[in-house]
């Protein structure tokens, strides 16, 4: 059974170069201002994996095609990282609410559960179940002094 390779691909500061058009320099610009953050090797190489490839391809077009200068970046890529964990933030307090409308329709009270409450209806069982639940468990076989114990009881 062929086993999946798990690591991250990494391409090297020459090959992000030359696929964006732009100067190693540039690269390591954007690194000093804090804009991105390779990876770096045992050998202090920089590395660039996927998720810092789509944030410098961000970089180029605010800059490139929008004309925004590194200041400006800074600011946008600040902005978005606040707005996408807000988002996160709001998610989850949507997701709550939708759980307490459910819980309300449903007449599920949570404040006073010791455990998570699962879906599906609620069934009362009585004291006759519960006895002839007893008697269908099996026997338990325990050390000598239980059995000899339970002979005597016998």
């Amino acid at each position: 059974m062929p086993r999946r390779n798990k690591q991250r691909k990494y391409l090297m500061i020459s090959a992000v170069a030359e696929r964006f058009e732009i100067h190693p320099q540039t690269l390591r610009l954007y690194e000093r201002e804090g804009l991105i953050a390779p990876q770096r090797s045992k050998g202090n190489t920089r590395l660039y994996d996927d998720e810092t490839l789509k944030r410098l391809e961000t970089i180029l077009t605010l800059t490139r095609d929008l004309g925004v200068n590194l200041a400006g970046v800074e600011v946008i890529l600040n902005m978005r990282e606040q707005m996408e964990s807000m988002q996160i933030e709001v998610d989850r307090l949507l997701g709550f609410v939708k759980q307490e409308i459910l819980d309300r329709r449903t007449g599920v009270d949570r404040r006073y559960a010791l455990v998570r409450v699962g879906r599906g209806p609620l069934t009362r069982s009585s004291p006759e179940d519960a006895s002839t639940s007893k008697e269908q468990e099996p026997r338990r076989r325990g050390s000598r002094s239980t059995q000899k114990s339970r002979s005597r009881r016998r």
